[in-house]
């Protein structure tokens, strides 16, 4: 009696197997174009993601990094008794930019750049940029390019 039942079982599900393979065939058949197009669809998107990620990387940044020579003598600037805000203010100024150039680069107000270039003009004892930057040199209080 338990074989006619696993006989009977294995007999449906035999059939059952045809019919969807029929099943399969048919709908295989009714949506060719679609079934292409999807596949086609999903290379693309496989390419596209591809080239995106490998056009997208960055450089690695280098392991090493190599410091040139200080861009100033320490001990004069701390004898002068310039602050590192006013360093920063001097090193733009010697790069040519404008009060305001420079508020933009430090994210501070034009009154503040003026008031630090004011302080530099006073320890260097000078009454104006060119001077500034000619006597910072002299000093070696910025690097000589």
């Amino acid at each position: 009696m338990k074989i006619t039942y696993i006989l009977y079982g294995i007999g449906l599900g035999l059939l059952l197997i045809v019919l969807k393979l029929i099943e399969y065939q048919f709908l295989v058949r009714m949506h060719t174009f679609e079934i292409y197009g999807a596949l086609i669809a999903a290379l693309f998107l496989g390419v596209g993601l591809w080239a995106g990620l490998q056009l997208t990387q960055k450089a690695p940044a280098p392991s090493v990094i190599v410091q040139g020579p200080p861009p100033f003598d320490a001990d004069k600037v701390k004898a002068l008794g310039i602050t590192q805000r006013e360093q920063e203010v001097l090193e733009l100024i010697t790069q040519g930019l404008s009060n305001q150039e420079i508020a933009d680069r430090l994210f501070v107000s034009l009154n503040t750049v003026k008031t630090h270039s004011a302080r530099l003009f006073e320890k260097l004892d000078v009454n104006s940029r060119t001077k500034a930057i000619h006597r910072a040199k002299e000093l070696g209080v910025i690097r000589v390019n």
